[in-house]
């Protein structure tokens, strides 16, 4: 039995099996919250929290391999590009790069060589700044990665997000002006780390289901931390006795951010057009009589009829997962010890940040010249501002100071260095103004929201 729309190609009754099974397991993996260890994860989460803790102490180890690698073999491809090279897409795209992209692997191994044998200029190598990077952020990266790039393909290869994006585009569309595969993104984030669905949308995005506009929407308002680590923000910065009304303060102020942002500059002003190489691969029109379900169904099915062998989907799984590791873990390295080091040595944010004091201290925070800093610092770091956020004498503050650092979104130690080396585009001096943007409209609400629960 076979159904057709508009002439288009049939499709087969085993696609409806080929489509539930996996998009049933991904979204188990990816989209549905699991309560493990004493927090609330996803079961790629757990996957990688396992992978951590077993192998944990040689980690830090492996990404220093990673890095050496990354570094030597990139200055040979570069300067000799040998054929076995020049013949393949992937390697070509991993280890030949221009200059900035070589000078950025070298530092990132040298500054991992640093913060490993707490060698060279303490700015560097200390814990506060090298070490973070290697022994806090790299290791996610690297068990977070290494789970999502390989199973990644289960949530959007087979006809999931065809589903879910038909059910919810009448909404999407008119509220957040995005397409309604862009939930999927945002659950992924949501339920599980901000990275898998920046993640989502990059891989989206080059295959010609976003246009530029969406995905630099998505991957700078959607991608909001996840039930997990805000709980952990809480309990550092020491609120965790207030978590409910700060995660739905942190969540309101994220739906008002995600609702302004994409209806003004930066953002409004990026072409609806898709990545030039694919095209658009993506058809919205629904068939006039037809339902919902019954399109999103057909369309989920003939996504998933399309899915080639699963050795080409283990395949590309594997060459995202090199990618990030060779690719974007020495320039997390590099720039996110660079970022560490304007927070912890400089009085850069103290600097900037003295006309934000008046501002709080007009919306009735105490400690407003402690807290102003710690607001902005968020650009460096997520974890940064509940980190010196846990000095402050005020709950009040320190629920704003907290709750603000999750609604930023893009601190460039992570989020922001992953989508500049991404396709989607959007510029560095961009992502500034867009943390700076989401500042200004999710303050008042954290604010609000603080004057309210906190006595």
């Amino acid at each position: 039995m076979t159904t057709i729309y508009k002439g288009e190609t049939a499709i087969s009754s085993s696609a409806t099996w080929k489509f539930i099974i996996p998009s049933l397991i991904g979204a188990l993996l990816f989209l549905v919250p699991v309560k493990y260890d004493g927090q609330v994860t996803i079961g790629v989460g757990i996957l990688a929290s396992y992978l951590q803790t077993t192998f944990g102490e040689w980690i830090p180890a492996f990404i220093l391999l990673l890095l050496g690698f990354s570094a030597f073999a990139t200055i040979a491809a570069t300067a000799l590009k040998p054929t076995f090279v020049r013949d393949s897409t992937f390697l070509r795209s991993i280890f030949i790069t221009g200059p900035f992209g070589l000078i950025v692997r070298v530092v990132g191994f040298a500054v991992g060589i640093m913060a490993f044998y707490e060698i060279g200029p303490e700015a560097i190598s200390s814990r506060n700044t090298g070490g973070v990077v290697l022994y806090d952020l790299a290791p996610v990266l690297l068990t977070w990665f290494l789970f999502a790039g390989i199973l990644l393909p289960l949530l959007v290869e087979f006809g999931l997000m065809e589903f879910v994006g038909a059910l919810v585009n009448r909404v999407m569309r008119p509220v957040f002006t995005l397409p309604g595969r862009s939930a999927v993104d945002c659950m992924a984030s949501w339920m599980g780390a901000a990275p898998v669905g920046v993640l989502v949308t990059m891989k989206q995005y080059d295959e010609g289901y976003y246009t530029k506009r969406e995905a630099s929407v998505i991957a700078t308002t959607f991608s909001i931390a996840s039930v997990a680590f805000s709980l952990v923000v809480a309990n550092v910065v020491g609120i965790g006795h207030l978590f409910l009304p700060f995660y739905i303060a942190v969540s309101v102020a994220c739906v008002v951010a995600a609702i302004i942002m994409p209806r003004i500059p930066p953002l409004s002003r990026k072409e609806d057009t898709y990545y030039e190489p694919v095209g658009k691969q993506i058809d919205d029109n629904i068939p006039e009589g037809v339902s919902l379900v019954k399109w999103g169904f057909d369309e989920a099915r003939r996504k998933a009829n399309q899915v080639s062998s699963a050795k080409h989907l283990a395949k590309s799984g594997a060459e995202t997962v090199l990618d990030i590791w060779l690719g974007l873990i020495p320039l997390v390295m590099a720039l996110g010890t660079l970022a560490l080091i304007l927070a912890e040595y400089t009085p850069l944010f103290k600097i900037i940040s003295y006309p934000l004091i008046p501002v709080l201290t007009l919306l009735g925070l105490p400690e407003a010249a402690e807290a102003a800093p710690t607001i902005l610092v968020g650009f460096a770091d997520m974890f940064l501002p509940a980190v010196l956020g846990s000095g402050l004498e005020s709950d009040l503050t320190k629920f704003v100071v907290a709750g603000v650092s999750l609604t930023q979104l893009i601190y460039m130690s992570e989020i922001g260095i992953l989508i500049l080396r991404s396709n989607i585009p959007v510029n560095f001096m961009e992502l500034v103004i867009i943390f700076v943007l989401r500042t200004i409209i999710t303050l008042p609400i954290i604010v609000l929201f603080a004057h309210l629960f906190v006595s």
